[in-house]
């Protein structure tokens, strides 16, 4: 199987502008994220997805492959749909985050390797929770996992409720997941998810993956243990470089 990574790179984030350009430790945050992502063998190419030329020529200078992509783009998912449309002969795409600059290969290839299941339409990570602080942090998505292995439900909430035990206790009598921010899809499915409209499920988490649950799509999941920092604001660079 063709699987293409895409990295979706926006200059004009809100919380931190031109954030993919920023130095770490003698290299730009994309141009380690790149280098990441070709050091995983499940995939074919890897592609920068950017709506600025700054970014665009910076990923050439360093021998990157980039394109460029409309601004007009409300989600990664939709950038990496219309690259995906200009690339046909790949059979899945992976949709790396662009702010995760040591992002281990491995957690890539676990994305991937849910695709040698034919049934798979869709594929992320989870993550065991481990801590009651991760447990109630709203900024931390929670997965509820079915028999299949796939992913029925993500909030932003403690679910489920574990009813007759102090909410303290919760992970001595339940296992929970965290959501891994990291997408796959089916080539086909990957252009069918940007025609859907947004879902009221979505609206009320702020999820974006709920409006795919809601229209009826499976979303396999697969375990990992390992978890890469993401960086969202200056603080969050400040402390990267300070644990190098």
């Amino acid at each position: 199987m063709k699987i293409l990574g895409i990295i979706p790179a926006r200059y004009a984030s809100t919380r931190f502008p031109g954030k993919p350009l920023v130095d770490i430790a003698g290299k730009s945050m994309i141009q380690r994220v790149y280098e990441q992502a070709k050091k995983c063998s499940s995939l074919t190419e890897v592609i920068v997805a950017t709506d600025d030329e700054r970014i665009f020529d910076h990923v050439n200078q360093f021998g990157g492959l980039a394109t460029i992509t409309s601004d007009q783009h409300q989600s990664g998912t939709d950038r990496c749909a219309e690259v995906a449309s200009n690339y046909r002969e790949y059979q899945a795409i992976i949709n790396i985050q662009g702010d995760e600059p040591f992002i281990d290969p491995q957690q890539i290839t676990k994305v991937a390797n849910c695709f040698i299941d034919t049934y798979t339409q869709i594929a992320t990570l989870i993550k065991k929770i481990n801590t009651i602080e991760e447990l109630y942090n709203p900024n931390s998505p929670k997965v509820i996992v079915n028999k299949k292995v796939e992913a029925i439900y993500f909030s932003r909430s403690a679910l489920p409720h574990v009813r007759g035990h102090e909410t303290a206790d919760w992970l001595k009598h339940f296992t929970y997941y965290k959501h891994i921010g990291i997408y796959g899809y089916r080539a086909d499915i990957l252009q069918q998810l940007t025609q859907l409209p947004v879902s009221l499920l979505e609206k009320a988490e702020s999820l974006e993956q709920l409006r795919w649950i809601e229209n009826g799509y499976r979303i396999k999941v697969a375990e990992t243990e390992l978890e890469t920092q993401a960086i969202d604001t200056p603080d969050d660079l400040i402390k990267l470089v300070k644990n190098l």
